[in-house]
Parts: structure tokens; sequence; C-alpha cells
């Protein structure tokens, strides 16, 4: 059995279909989490392009800077509360991403469009950004294990952009929401609302390479 999830839509709480792991393509990650400046192709949801995008303050690019490094289920609530709110309205893409049923381990099927993801994130366009790696999880079950869940799915994504792609560790920022942060609230069993959302802070302060 399989569990599907998605990539994406910067805590958007609408309910748009995911980009299928198939159709996506690298350059239009790249495009998405830059900030483009017209609509892409249909299934793609983006934040306002990067011009529209208000820049990451001081404060928040402090905050980002201390949360590098660590794990998803080291981070407080309130720690997790902040980077919700620096997502918001941030460039972003909503991809559709299939891992083992019960599991971190990401599917065989879905390894392109994670492979996409990695050839984009190290695009020069994106050079020298902060990516926040979201899990979320839907309604059914309790909340402490789709929380865990939802941690361990974000560290999975992260680990293999990091050992596959040479990404700095500390330029992926993980978090887990499990169930607190439905996509689609009136759906909550809805497989929109099992993803892993990445978004593109824009700051431009990297970790060392």
């Amino acid at each position: 059995m399989l569990a599907t999830i998605a990539i994406g839509a910067a805590l958007s709480l609408g309910a748009a279909r995911a980009l299928a792991a198939e159709d996506v393509t690298e350059d239009q990650i790249v495009r998405a989490l830059a900030g483009p400046k017209k609509p892409l192709t249909r299934g793609l949801s983006m934040a306002p392009p990067a011009e529209e995008t208000p820049a990451v303050s001081p404060e928040q690019d402090k905050f980002l800077q201390s949360v590098r490094g660590r794990t998803a289920r080291s981070l407080s609530s309130a720690e997790r509360e902040e980077i919700a709110a620096i997502a918001k309205a941030r460039p972003n893409i909503d991809l559709e991403i299939i891992f083992e049923y019960n599991s971190a381990n990401i599917s065989q099927k879905s390894l392109a469009s994670v492979q996409a993801l990695g050839r984009a994130l190290t695009s020069p366009d994106l050079k020298g950004s902060t990516f926040l790696v979201a899990g979320y999880t839907d309604a059914a079950g309790s909340d402490a294990y789709n929380q865990d869940l939802s941690e361990r799915r974000a560290d999975s994504i992260k680990r293999y952009l990091v050992e596959k792609y040479g990404i700095a560790g500390a330029d992926l920022v993980t978090v887990g929401y499990g169930k607190s942060k439905l996509k689609d609230p009136s759906h909550p069993l809805s497989e929109v609302n099992r993803r892993v959302q990445v978004v593109n802070t824009q700051s431009k302060t990297a970790a060392a390479k």
C-alpha cells in the first residue's frame, strides 16, 4: 500500500489539485520557487511573483539561522508557528509525492519527482536561498502519531536531497505539522492534506558550502 502526499502550497488552505509526479519538470519547479511573473501550466500553485513577495526581515532571517541544521522533531511548537508565519505568501510549488504506506520511505514511483526537485534546488536561479520542507498528514490517527510521521517525511526528503544532490543541510529547514494545518479542512481525510511543503524563503544568507 502507498500513501500519497504533496510538496508545496505555502500554507494555503485551498484544495487545488497537486501536479502529478510524472508531469513535473525541473524547469517548472525552478520557475515556481523563483517567483514567476506569469501563471505556469495547469495544476501549479504558487505565491506572488518574487518582486511582490515581502523580503525576509532581519529578525526572521536571524530565526532561520537559529534553526538551520536541526531536525524537524527538535523544534518546539512556538518555533513551528514562527516557521509557518515566515512561509506565508512565499514562492512555492505543489507536487504529488508517494511514500510507502505508514512510512517515511519515498516510493520508487516518486523518485523522478524528488530528483527533479533536487536538480531544481541546485539551479543557479535559486542559489543562496533557504528552503522550508514541511510535512503534513490528513486527520486520520492521533495527534502524536501524525506529528511524528509528518516530521519523519520532511526529514526523509531533506536527507535524500543532501545525500544525492549535495545540498547543504543547513539550507533546508524541516518542520512537521501533523494534522494541525489541513490544506482542505472541509475534507479532513482527503489526500490533498497528506503532503510535504517546500517553500523558498528567499533568504539569501546561505549556509557555508
